[in-house]
């Protein structure tokens, strides 16, 4: 199993471009169930989960074209001779998102059957509210031997409300809707722009679809949907995530290919830490003091500050001038990376869903463990600052989220590379 070594110490410099949101990828790529003719994506990153989702696709009887060289970033999906609406476990055990094939398959095919999904250990992140909706759209569903059986033989328009804000339930409802009959309202929906995307790109292959990027969605149906070519948006985590890395090594960078209009809470959150953040049209330019300035956070969902970013922050809070509090609302179970930094000489307690850390002058190298996705950042960028040698174990966990992180960081001057 592959593990990262960084020898810590060097300030980040450069510039680098990031690349297409996975969050945004994944259910955009699931939105080709729901039409006959080709759609061709571009810009959607090289990951683990993008390969696993594509597999599962073909799978399913999709036909899928992945570009290469210059066009490594574009897929074209067809979908015209989908015969098999079944999503195995095999094929969804590490990867939540595979969840959301279920409302496109429902309303193309008119029944589904997909494995309750697998993925980061961080919480739970119950699919209830996908099927509760499903359900209100006169679908009959259950769940039996770890597979959510739905079927119906069309959708028909509903309101929705979710008892929570759910990023993946809220695309899973309005794809299904999309081909549902009549209107469907979904109430308290997710305003991420990862949904705006897929919208936008749904809007693209004909859907009629209004107030994405509000907590109210209205979605009018249609007969059927057609093909199109979008373009994947930039992934604001990816973003956010070198720019910690940057502020945390007292460095200056330009990422290119990205916006920080998906940002602001986080951007915010490093001018106070005592970072100089310049946006341009499509890059954003860091430069970081010496030493940065504790700053506290509390996670929400979007436009508020992201739990994807919390564990950065957490990293950067631990080698900051001060002490900072930092509340996860979102999940219950994301504080797991705040040990392995414990390991690195991070000054952190944690009391239910609130750690305090206290900055300390130097971390020390050591062997971590990643337990997940955005954990493995946090750790990356401790290691960047840690004294010596830093070995990060199971880093396959990086390869689901973030494209080349050991190429782009060396391009900015990072000392890491890849141990087999």
């Amino acid at each position: 199993m592959d593990k990262l070594l960084i020898e810590g110490g060097a300030r980040l410099t450069g510039e680098t471009a990031i690349s297409g949101a996975k969050n945004a990828a994944l259910p955009i790529l699931c939105a080709a169930l729901l039409t006959r003719e080709p759609v061709t994506f571009t810009n959607v990153p090289q990951l683990n989960d993008i390969g696993t989702l594509l597999r599962l696709l073909a799978q399913m009887g999709v036909k899928v074209s992945r570009g290469s060289g210059d066009d490594a970033g574009t897929v074209t999906l067809d979908a015209s001779e989908l015969d098999n609406p079944v999503a195995t476990y095999e094929m969804v055990k590490t990867m939540r998102a595979s969840i959301l094939v279920l409302g496109p398959l429902v309303a193309r095919c008119g029944e589904a059957k997909v494995s309750l999904p697998g993925g980061c250990a961080i919480g739970a992140r119950p699919v209830d509210q996908h099927i509760k909706g499903l359900q209100a759209m006169g679908a009959q569903v259950a769940v039996e031997h770890g597979y959510v059986h739905a079927q119906v033989p069309r959708l028909k328009g509903a309101r929705l409300f979710t008892d929570m804000v759910t990023v993946t339930g809220t695309e899973n409802l309005m794809m299904a809707a999309c081909l549902a009959d009549g209107e469907t309202v979904i109430e308290n929906a997710a305003r991420e722009p990862e949904v705006v995307d897929l919208a936008n790109c749904l809007v693209a292959m004909g859907a009629r679809i209004s107030g994405a990027g509000t907590d109210v969605i209205r979605i009018r149906g249609v007969e059927r949907l057609s093909g199109t070519t979008h373009r994947i948006m930039p992934d604001r985590i990816e973003t956010g995530t070198y720019l910690c890395a940057a502020a945390a090594t007292g460095g200056e960078i330009r990422l290119t290919r990205t916006s920080s209009a998906y940002l602001d809470a986080v951007i915010d959150k490093l001018m106070d830490a005592g970072c100089d953040v310049v946006s341009e049209r499509d890059a954003i330019r860091l430069k970081a003091p010496q030493r940065l300035t504790s700053v506290s956070i509390r996670t929400s969902p979007y436009p508020a500050f992201p739990t994807d970013m919390q564990a950065q922050f957490m990293a950067i809070n631990a080698v900051a001038n001060g002490a900072a509090v930092i509340r996860e609302t979102i999940f219950e179970n994301r504080f797991m990376h705040a040990v392995e930094l414990q390991r690195l000489g991070a000054d952190i307690r944690i009391d239910g869903n609130t750690a305090m850390v206290q900055g300390v002058e130097r971390l020390q190298g050591a062997t971590v463990m990643a337990t997940d996705l955005r954990a493995s950042a946090s750790l990356v960028i401790a290691g960047l600052v840690a004294e010596g040698e830093t070995v990060i174990e199971r880093i396959y966990h990086l390869d689901r989220g973030y494209e080349r992180l050991e190429q782009k960081l060396a391009d900015l001057g990072a000392r890491v590379r890849r141990l087999a």
